[in-house]
């Protein structure tokens, strides 16, 4: 990146514009313009004398690099420093759009795997499907690469063409791609309709996976939408897994449900242009319908504002459990040679006053604690309930996800169900839409987890061994029969666990089955046939006394 003969000049003009930006907002006194200025100039000369006059050769880059990372490290990890190859993510970000091939790929059981092509870009249509494993991409083995160099990789300037080879259950040979990079656009909406328990009672559902530029454009379609079909009695708003992005795009958002002139969200800072109070603009399109956000503990920036405001003017109810509590608010800044820099800038308060940050980076020496109980503040909502600051939003209605056996977890870290929904894909040409997970079908998944391998210790198992271990350090011979017995009971629990969680392990096989067929879509509806917090949504929505005297005082 830098030349080791323009360092003073580039250390110079650096300092100019670093200076002149940091004037155009903000005027130091003295004391911290003399501090400024000599730090940087100690830092620039011995930045200098090392790449010039070190011993070894060192890359300017790399050492500027770690120079810059020491810097940040100690402050909010949302502070972060894009390199050129980087900044495509602020495009993510930012636009909900980069340059690339359109797929989804994850490290599935130690094995880069295409979780999901995206439709219409340049994977989806020539064929690359869910689940295959990439073995080459630009001719280059894969296995030693991270999944952040392989995603360099796919992706780059719209236009270039990129090769992969893959391997997919069911085909004995590799599989050669040439894929063609593009502006790929992903969804912020990635689901809306009336579906599963709510479909025929008028309870629709919106999936919000990102709060990137056109997010509000897609939220009012998708809500317009089920308005003009003429039976929308009430709003499923799913931002879990959501962990936010714009703050413009959260203001809109809120402004469909809040009244004219209500205030969403609020922000204070060092400098005097971070100070700023967002209100609502323009007349909701939603004012009365009855709504329910639905938050877990990945939900976080954007979509605790959306549901702090909709909490603090008491005009929706929050299931779930609380959420991830990112009360700091970031702004980009473009640098020389296509960097960025993302700085936290601000804090944010909803409505009523409250901070949701949960987590305190005051100190600025790496460390950080979380907001204790005792210093927690009570505020009031719009009617008079009681919340508090400090732990995210936390909701109105907590609903746990549910609990997962161990053997569900189990297969969950192996992604069983992923692979071995591309083994039925493989073997089965078709499925009709109302497929369902019979004896057959499970039975076919327990000898294909048996063909695999698939083992698992549960902690039953593990208390034993550690007990036996124990007793032969203590010399406990005569035990050693009722540890057998013990060790036997808990084989037998342990193989009725197929048998007793039964009913869970299929839904989760059947929802994997569906997404190889008919989709993202057919995967959410789904999932929402065994989502606890979604039922209980429709059930609260469905109840109009418990809907209202949830957001009473």
């Amino acid at each position: 990146m830098f030349s080791s003969k323009r360092l003073p000049v580039i250390a110079s003009l650096f300092f100019v514009l670093c200076f002149g930006f940091l004037v155009g907002f903000w005027m130091p006194d003295d004391d911290e313009y003399f501090a400024l200025r000599k730090n940087f100039q100690i830092f620039g000369a011995i930045y200098e004398e090392l790449v010039t006059g070190y011993v070894d050769p060192l890359n300017p880059e790399t050492i500027m690099r770690t120079g810059i990372d020491a810097m940040l490290q100690n402050l909010d990890p949302y502070t972060n420093f894009f390199d050129e190859a980087d900044n495509g993510d602020i495009d993510i970000i930012t636009r909900g759009r980069y340059g690339g091939v359109g797929l989804n790929v994850g490290v599935r059981n130690g094995r880069f795997t295409v979780v999901a092509p995206v439709e219409g870009a340049s994977g989806y249509i020539q064929g690359v499907k869910a689940g295959d494993l990439i073995l080459e991409a630009d001719g280059q083995d894969v296995k030693d690469m991270s999944i952040t160099d392989l995603r360099n990789i796919l992706r780059g300037e719209p236009g270039t063409a990129v090769s992969i080879k893959v391997s997919r259950e069911g085909t004995s040979e590799p599989i050669d791609f040439t894929l063609t990079r593009e502006d790929v656009e992903l969804k912020n909406v990635t689901h809306f309709g009336f579906i599963g328990e709510g479909s025929d009672k008028g309870i629709g559902y919106v999936k919000l996976e990102r709060f990137a530029q056109d997010a509000s454009k897609e939220t009012r379609e998708a809500i317009v939408a089920m308005q003009e079909q003429g039976n929308l009695k009430g709003l499923i708003l799913d931002l879990r897994g959501n962990p936010g992005g714009l703050l413009s795009a959260a203001v809109e958002i809120s402004q469909f449900f809040v009244p004219h002139g209500a205030t969403i969200v609020s922000t204070k800072g060092k400098l005097a242009t971070s100070e700023r109070v967002f209100k609502s603009t323009v007349k909701p399109i939603a004012p009365d319908l009855p709504l329910v956000i639905l938050i877990d503990n990945i939900s976080a920036s954007a979509s605790e504002i959306v549901a702090g405001a909709i909490q603090d003017h008491d005009r929706g109810v929050i299931i779930g459990v609380p959420s991830f509590g990112k009360g700091l608010v970031q702004i980009v800044k473009p640098l020389p040679y296509n960097t960025s820099l993302k700085m936290t800038t601000a804090k944010y308060f909803i409505p009523s006053g409250r901070s949701i940050q949960a987590i305190d980076y005051k100190f600025h020496d790496g460390d950080f604690e979380e907001i204790p109980d005792s210093l927690r503040r009570t505020f009031q909502t719009e009617a008079g309930r009681l919340v508090k600051d400090g732990r995210g939003i936390e909701p109105d209605i907590e609903v746990l996800a549910g609990n997962q056996s161990e053997l569900e977890q189990a297969l969950t870290r192996k992604a069983a169900f992923f692979f071995f929904a591309n083994h039925f894909a493989a073997t089965h040409s078709e499925i009709p839409a109302n497929f369902v997970v019979d004896d057959a079908v499970y039975n076919a998944f327990k000898q294909w987890l048996q063909d695999e391998n698939f083992t698992y210790r549960t902690g039953a198992e593990r208390a034993a061994d550690e007990l036996a271990d124990h007793l032969s350090a203590m010399a406990y011979d005569e035990t050693s029969d009722e540890l057998e017995i013990l060790q036997r009971a808990i084989a037998e629990e342990k193989a009725a666990d197929f048998t007793r969680h039964e009913n869970q392990l299929k839904e989760r096989i059947r929802t994997e089955i569906l997404a190889r067929y008919y989709g993202d879509t057919a995967q959410v509806e789904a999932s929402l046939t065994h989502d606890l917090q979604y039922k209980e949504a429709v059930t609260v929505l469905l109840d109009n006394k418990r809907y209202k005297n949830t957001l009473r005082p």
